[in-house]
């Protein structure tokens, strides 16, 4: 388009003043703000110029996109102010998918992280004394009723994850010192963040013992010298060594800790209230067994095994505990009253029992069949609404998932999918941007979805999506 033509056009368009004036766009300046749909006026006239600038349009489509300019800023409001934190349905087999937001929050949690939310609170403010209190108090004492078995005083903080459980409890317990670990437990977790980085910005000093897949009491005993202030056991949470290995047992690191009086700690990652030896994972410990075991001081995390908010927990001996919470960085990562309400509410189902009342823990307890049950009613019923879908039902297993449990699957039934005139992966694709998204996995060009990992109240959203899908 020549540049006579274009500068023509372009004094076609109206000014944004004058937008705001239209009718309609006024209408919207009380519904969403004069700010937002000037914002959105500039956008559509932004978008406009580009088109004239590609030559894209000419007068007459130029005319016709100004006498919808309303209805393309209320587009372009939408898309503003639409929240883009949206629920998902997961149906990729894995409990806690750290994508998709790790462990779901029960009702009670919800709720009670409403009550103490929409109003005031008693958050730090003893009612009996009528005085300052402290936060501290509303889940430790749970956590010390739930690590009862450990037969000795346990106090427990709460920071905002176990990242900074961790580097708390290191700055707390040995800045300026060393910190003795395995070279087999330098782990890196999600995001590129790695121990060795947290412990550098903690200001204690890594003293790396043994080697990647061997590493002896011995080596802990040879590294220890004045300057060393604690010992840490990392839990391989995220990955396995397997093969030729060795490393020393917890009791063992325990016994050299208290002969040489050297605090050991241990990041547990994920950490467990409840056994998972009652669904079949035999291999990650709970909490109450490492204070079992004489660890002075556990860090772990609230929003994995434990199937609470996301938080960071440090539990142990009381000393150590005091110490960490005087340290004036706990104030910097400390957590506010929606974390406190949701997990006082996760705890108090701990306590009661009610373990299937915190749905990370309902889907590792389902049992095989009735998830067969749900999976045989969905294929019937998309085999009928559709011949475009061919829909198996398969045995499979479902991830624990989330940093926890390296390798731990539980037996699982999916829904093998096959769509007439799309690839897996294009199905994969358009449940993904199905109204609620759909995650899935693709596997030998089928798309599966795990019932396991989906509330049984979507099923319905799941059929209806398909159906959809095979009517276009």
């Amino acid at each position: 388009m020549k540049a006579a033509a274009q500068s023509e056009l372009y004094r076609l368009l109206p000014s944004v003043d004058e937008i705001l004036r239209f009718e309609d766009v006024a209408k919207r300046i009380g519904a969403d703000g004069r700010s937002a749909v000037t914002a959105a006026a500039r956008d559509v006239l932004t978008n406009l110029r580009a088109e004239i600038a590609n030559g894209s349009l000419d007068e007459q489509r130029l005319r016709f996109a100004i006498d919808g300019i309303g209805d393309a800023i209320e587009r372009q409001l939408r898309k503003e102010l639409t929240p883009s934190l949206r629920p998902v349905i997961n149906a990729a087999g894995v409990i806690l998918h750290t994508n998709l937001g790790r462990a779901p929050l029960s009702r009670a949690a919800l709720e009670h992280s409403r009550e103490v939310s929409v109003g005031y609170s008693n958050l730090e403010f003893d009612l009996e004394a009528g005085e300052r209190g402290k936060r501290d108090i509303h889940v430790n004492r749970l956590f010390s009723r739930l690590l009862s078995s450990v037969d000795r005083e346990v106090s427990t903080v709460v920071v905002n994850n176990n990242a900074a459980a961790v580097m708390l409890a290191l700055n707390s317990l040995a800045e300026g010192g060393e910190v003795i670990v395995s070279r087999g437990e330098l782990v890196e977790i999600g995001g590129s963040f790695r121990i060795p980085d947290v412990m550098s910005k903690s200001q204690a000093s890594l003293c790396e013992v043994g080697t990647t897949n061997r590493t002896r009491i011995v080596d802990y005993e040879k590294a220890i010298n004045e300057r060393t202030r604690l010992l840490l056991r990392v839990h391989r949470s995220n990955f396995q060594i397997v093969g030729f290995t060795e490393s020393p047992s917890l009791e063992e690191l325990v016994a050299l800790g208290k002969a040489r009086g050297i605090p050991v700690m241990e990041d547990l990652g994920s950490g467990a209230l409840f056994d998972l030896r009652e669904v079949g994972i035999a291999q990650e410990p709970t909490i109450a067994d490492s204070l079992r075991a004489g660890v002075d001081i556990v860090t772990y995390s609230g929003d994995k095994l434990l199937g609470g908010p996301q938080a960071g927990m440090l539990s142990g001996r009381k000393d150590l505990v005091a110490k960490i919470r005087s340290n004036p960085m706990f104030r910097a990562l400390r957590v506010d009253k929606l974390i406190y309400g949701a997990l006082e509410a996760t705890l108090l189902s701990y306590v009661r029992e009610d373990y299937d009342a915190i749905p990370a823990l309902r889907f590792m307890r389902t049992p095989l069949e009735a998830i067969r049950k749900r999976a045989d009613a969905l294929a019937r019923e998309l085999t009928k609404q559709s011949s475009r879908l061919a829909v198996t039902v398969t045995e499979a297993r479902t991830a624990i998932g989330g940093g926890s449990a390296p390798g731990a699957t539980i037996p699982t039934f999916v829904l093998a999918v096959t769509f007439d005139g799309f690839s897996a992966h294009q199905l994969a694709d358009a449940l993904r941007r199905a109204e609620t998204p759909i995650i899935v996995r693709v596997e030998d060009e089928r798309v599966m979805l795990d019932l396991r990992t989906v509330f049984p109240e979507q099923d319905a959203q799941l059929l209806a999506a398909l159906v959809n899908l095979a009517q276009q």
